[in-house]
Formats: C-alpha cells, sequence, structure tokens
C-alpha cells in the first residue's frame, strides 16, 4: 500500500485581515492571487498605485491581489494595522484585500509566508523574500506558481501576461 502525503495549498490557510477579522483563503479557490508583503515607507511604496492599477483592471472572479503589510526591512511598516488600512486608502485608493501585519521572515515568519518560501511545504521553489513588495503567484488551484522580486513593477509584461492568460 502507498501512502500519498497530501501537499498543502495556499487554500489550507486561514489569516486575518487588516480588520483583525478571519480571512480563510479557501474563499479565492478558482482565482488567481498575487501575494505582496507590503510598506508605507519604502522606496517601493509607490507600487501600491501599480497594484491597485492591475486590480481595478483585472479583478474579478479569476484574479485578486492580496497585500500583507510587514515591518521586516529597515523598519518601513511601523503601523498599526487601522493606520496601515488609512495610509493605504487616502494615498493609494486600495481597494483590493489587505491582511493584518504579519513578518514576512525570521523566527516569528507567519506560516503563509513559510509557505510561499519553503520548496518542502509549496512543492515548487525555496525563495527569500528580500524586500517590501515581492510578488508570489498562486493559480487557480492553490498552488504557487513563481514570483517576481520587488523590483518588478506591477505592470511588468511577464506579471501581466500570467494574469490574463
Amino acid at each position: 500500500m502507498v501512502t500519498v502525503n497530501a501537499q498543502t495549498t495556499f487554500y489550507d490557510f486561514t489569516v486575518e485581515d487588516i480588520n483583525g477579522k478571519d480571512y480563510p483563503l479557501s474563499q479565492l479557490k478558482g482565482k488567481k492571487v498575487l501575494v505582496v508583503n507590503t510598506a508605507s515607507k519604502c522606496g517601493f511604496t509607490p507600487q501600491y498605485e501599480g497594484l491597485q492599477e492591475l486590480y481595478e483592471k483585472y479583478g474579478d472572479d479569476d484574479f485578486v491581489i492580496i497585500g500583507f503589510p510587514a515591518n521586516n526591512f529597515l523598519r518601513q511598516e511601523p503601523g498599526s494595522n487601522e493606520e496601515i488600512a488609512e495610509f493605504c486608502s487616502i494615498n493609494y485608493g486600495v481597494s483590493f484585500p489587505m491582511m493584518s501585519k504579519v513578518s514576512v521572515k525570521g523566527d516569528d515568519q507567519h506560516p503563509l509566508y513559510k509557505w510561499l518560501t519553503s520548496k518542502s511545504d509549496n512543492g515548487l521553489e525555496n525563495s527569500k523574500v528580500s524586500w517590501n513588495f515581492q510578488k508570489y503567484m498562486i493559480d487557480e488551484e492553490g498552488q504557487l506558481v513563481g514570483h517576481f522580486s520587488p523590483r518588478t513593477k506591477p505592470g511588468n509584461e511577464k506579471l501581466v501576461s500570467w494574469i490574463v492568460n
């Protein structure tokens, strides 16, 4: 008899949204998901604008962006969840789902980010979150299919191509 070890998928996680409510990722089944760790005081912070544009153009039944504020890099996200939500709304009109602040690396790394960065968990690749605005791509089956560096802008041709194909 062969025992198959069922691999964990993105949908197996429940995270907390920016208002402190449970957000089961299973509600996103059938959608492509772009997971982005964000920060309000970073050189890449203007990417919020491009992310919002992507979300307005492609976000529907097939695609969603989820932002995870993180304070792991030079304390560039010092605010509370309430302050972060207000900053995103006022400065960038962010309407895509924002989650509660998490740690994306280190001893206190959030379990979702452990899954995103560990091949033994995600079945695809090991990676390190190198800075704010790193982008992880999840397919419609809840599998990690790759990632883009923080320097990759939201309007990048390869990123848009992944969304629309």
